[in-house]
């Protein structure tokens, strides 16, 4: 302790950080990188591998398209009702109210240039999908079984489609998977989907784990340079979800310490990363990811399990709400738009939503240019003007505005691991659920996404599915029951994190949703969203980096060879516990 506190920050980084590999897996993205890096690695968490038989009908182009998106006449019903409700907040017309004289209209033109989040984006183009023969650089099916990922080698021959003098690639990862045309031969997988292992009928759980090997050797080979030959060199910070559970995390540690033979590795809970990142010790940590938003309270540096809220909504969810809205009013061009069968798509509403979208009364108009896809075809470009803009992130706060798609269950035998990875479990008893089956109360995350399914016990999870952002923090720090003096210091220490808490407007729009969400019987009269002292867009990745450069004992930390032999500490009789209770050397350094 007295090193840390005469250390000099750099001197620290330059020691520790060369050698320490933090990762944040994400439904849409990932983010890792080195300790000694300024910033992660931003990178699409998808690969698309060649398919065989591409002429034969049915082919599928992404992996998730046979799963159910279909707008319900209910949900749609729900929706409008929805945007009525906000447009007389934003103080705009309703879907139905007819303005005669537009120019009488309270408006708030932009051209993009003038929003603080906006930036030019180079016209998106489809991937290239061949490789020529001197420069074939990605790996081999056989290369990625056999960990050999030397990526400044020719991979080698095998038998592959040619044309010409190139050859389709076998794999594409990050946005380059993103931005394949339809036509190609090429299936796009999304491992993590919702903020759980994306485990179908259409894709099988060993699939899953493969294709998260296979992308995150890719990145420590062609992003880290990080040689299959020097991994055990290394060590890992593996930040995780609020929703995952415990099978999942295992699968992981799995990944890292086993197939990709990293030496020594930790788990470190999200919501605590983002709070080590603002150099806090107590707030309400809100995550607002690309399709799951969680919620969930940290009180002197130690997570409270019993806070924590998931929402089924992201900021990917307000990008398909972008494209119903101008719909709706009939400005978006007669183009094919489909976010589901065509990624690039995504990758285009997205774009739109983070220059143009903002939190903001009166209305929001913005001339803009979209794009359009078509196979075989360069990018079509269409001016045409936005309206409404302030309309898609206020679905946050009126989830029934935003509809998210609706995914089939994972197998049963999925959630049958009780061993909770985020606590000490000797010798603890566990309290069986009513309903006789083999899952266990008292672990984390994950399980509100899948209540509706014949799986849980309807009455033991609540259904957050129409919960709204400020009711879900106003119920995650209300739960503290009969703590008043830590409830007012939670609301006045909301934390946000997620690259749609970069959103204009969304921390006066925050504060004021969940102060009036407050029961009029609390005494609770101040609400306060702090400001990140990080990019809040990758927060919880630079807190990974700040508890794994402090955490000088390294009592949790798991090694590759006790993994291997069974996750035990070796002369022990329990498990690795994990970041419930790690927590003294970093927040007693970043107090002091």
């Amino acid at each position: 302790m007295e090193y840390l506190k005469n250390v000099i920050p750099s001197q620290l980084v330059a020691e520790r950080g060369a050698n320490l590999v933090v990762i944040n897996p994400g439904s849409a993205n990932i983010k890792v990188g080195l300790a000694n890096q300024d910033a992660p690695f931003v990178i699409a968490h998808c690969i698309a591998r060649r398919t065989t038989g591409a002429n034969l009908p049915p082919r599928k182009n992404v992996v998730d398209q046979m799963l159910n998106s279909q707008v319900t006449t209910a949900q749609h019903v729900e929706r409008e009702r929805a945007y009525d409700t906000i447009a007389s907040l934003m103080k705009i017309p309703s879907l139905n109210e007819e303005v005669s004289n537009s120019y009488s209209r309270k408006m708030a033109r932009l051209d993009g240039s003038n929003l603080p989040t906006s930036k030019k984006e180079p016209t998106l183009t489809w991937a290239d999908v061949f490789e020529t023969k001197s420069d074939s650089f990605l790996p081999t099916e056989t290369s990625l079984k056999n960990d050999i990922s030397d990526f400044n080698k020719v991979a080698k021959h095998k038998e592959t489609t040619y044309d010409g003098e190139c050859k389709y690639k076998e794999f594409i990862f990050g946005e380059e998977a993103l931005r394949i045309s339809p036509c190609e031969p090429y299936c796009l997988r999304r491992p993590i989907r919702r903020g759980h292992f994306n485990v179908s009928s259409y894709y099988p759980a060993q699939q899953v784990l493969e294709d998260l090997r296979a992308i995150w050797e890719w990145i420590l080979t062609a992003k880290l340079d990080i040689p299959s030959s020097q991994r055990t060199l290394y060590s890992a910070i593996l930040v995780v979800p609020e929703t995952f559970d415990n099978r999942e995390i295992k699968e992981l540690l799995s990944i890292v310490l086993g197939d990709l033979r990293l030496g020594v590795a930790v788990v470190l809970q999200e919501a605590l990363a983002t709070v080590f990142g603002n150099g806090l010790s107590t707030a309400c940590v809100v995550n607002i990811g690309a399709q799951v938003t969680s919620v969930i309270c940290v009180e002197d540096g130690v997570v409270l399990p019993a806070t924590g809220i998931t929402l089924s909504f992201g900021g990917e969810d307000i990008s398909r709400c972008l494209l119903w809205t101008q719909r709706h009013h009939q400005t978006w061009p007669p183009i094919r738009t489909d976010a589901i069968s065509k990624p690039i798509d995504m990758l285009m509403l997205n774009r739109l939503k983070e220059s143009y979208c903002r939190i903001k009364e009166g209305e929001i108009d913005a001339v803009v240019v979209v794009h359009s896809y078509e196979e075989g075809m360069p990018a079509g470009v269409h001016k045409t003007r936005l309206t409404a803009l302030n309309v898609p992130p206020m679905g946050l706060f009126y989830p029934k505005l935003l509809v998210p798609e609706v995914y089939p269950p994972p197998p049963r035998t999925w959630f049958l691991d009780y061993e909770d990875m985020l606590e000490d479990t000797l010798g603890m008893e566990y309290a069986r659920r009513p309903d006789g089956s083999d899952l266990y109360l008292g672990f984390s995350g994950g399980l509100p996404m899948w209540e509706s399914y014949p799986v849980f016990s309807n009455k033991l999870l609540q259904k957050e599915e129409s919960l709204g952002l400020a009711e879900a923090i106003t119920k995650s720090i209300l739960s503290t029951a009969g703590r008043i003096d830590l409830q007012r210091k939670l609301f006045c220490s909301i934390q946000l994190a997620g690259g749609t808490s970069l959103t204009s407007g969304i921390i006066a729009a925050m504060e004021d949703r969940v102060l009036h969400a407050i029961p009029p019987n609390e005494a609770i009269d101040t609400v306060e969203v702090l400001q990140s002292r990080n990019i809040s867009s990758y927060v919880s990745w630079k807190g990974g980096v700040i508890f794994g450069l402090l955490d000088y004992s390294r009592d949790a930390w798991i090694h590759r060879e006790d993994w291997i032999r069974g996750g035990l500490y070796i002369g022990s009789n329990r498990k690795y516990r994990d970041s419930y209770y790690i927590q003294a050397q970093p927040m007693c350094y970043m107090n002091s």
